[in-house]
């Protein structure tokens, strides 16, 4: 006795789909790549010249006191502090970022 073993296909109805033509909505075009400026730019590079005097424990601790003061503490106990970064801070005093060191948001 021989059994003939078919397809498995051969024991289910074949069932054709229909194609389904879906139109995809048109999505908004994407934004704009955001353009650096030239001032934002020169923006981020003095603020990290700032941070990095911030981060120099050369110049003492700057937690409690602008950047301003602390630059003058430096200056007065002869420890050589940057005069560009004096400079950048005369031109930036009403700037809270500027004027303000990194550790500003932390308690005391």
């Amino acid at each position: 006795m021989t059994t003939k073993h078919g397809l498995i296909t051969d024991s289910f109805k074949v069932v054709k789909k229909a194609k389904r033509r879906v139109k995809r909505e048109k999505r908004p075009p994407s934004p704009a790549p955001h353009r650096v400026t030239e001032t934002e730019t020169v923006r981020e590079e003095e603020l990290h010249k700032l941070r990095q005097f911030d981060l120099d424990w050369t110049f003492g601790p700057c937690t409690g006191i602008s950047r301003l003061q602390r630059w003058e503490r430096a200056k007065l106990h002869g420890l050589s502090p940057l005069e560009e970064i004096r400079d950048l801070l005369l031109q930036t005093h009403t700037d809270p970022e500027y004027n303000l060191s990194l550790w500003r948001e932390y308690p005391l």
